[in-house]
């Protein structure tokens, strides 16, 4: 599976070790920056994970800022993008059993690295529930229709 990462700079160091570690599991990650500590905007590299997942170039994205609430916000600007912010495993595992999440947002200033490649682990290998969550998703999408128009 193809991942595109992304961070600004609150999550460079977290970014770094995520890619490690999702190479390491045999995945093909696309790094869409930023490439050092150097301040950087979070939406720059927000928008560029999302509209990846949003097109459909790659399946899912992960995106870390300060706390993952800023590229939250704006990954779900994107059609078709279900960005969940999750702090737990708990939270990972629900994001993708309920809601089908695509990209995953993390803080690198909330979460060490070890608890933040459990949540990854959980996220990445949960799948979809299917059933009465399809039909939340897929009023999500009418949502998105009606906002965006047809895509």
């Amino acid at each position: 599976m193809r991942i595109v990462i992304g961070s600004d700079h609150a999550g460079f160091f977290l970014k770094e070790k995520i890619k490690k570690w999702l190479m390491k599991r045999g995945y093909e990650v696309v790094d869409v920056g930023t490439s050092s500590l150097d301040s950087v905007d979070y939406p720059e590299y927000a928008a560029k994970v999302a509209s990846m997942v949003s097109e459909g170039k790659v399946r899912r994205g992960i995106l870390i800022c300060g706390t993952g609430i800023g590229m939250s916000i704006v990954a779900n600007k994107f059609p078709r993008v279900r960005a969940a912010l999750c702090l737990n495993e708990k939270m990972a595992e629900m994001a993708r059993r309920h809601n089908n999440s695509n990209i995953l947002c993390l803080g690198g200033r909330i979460l060490s690295s070890r608890k933040a490649l459990k949540i990854v682990d959980v996220w990445l290998s949960t799948g979809f529930d299917d059933g009465r969550h399809l039909r939340r998703i897929r009023k999500i999408r009418k949502i998105e229709k009606e906002i965006f128009g047809p895509s």
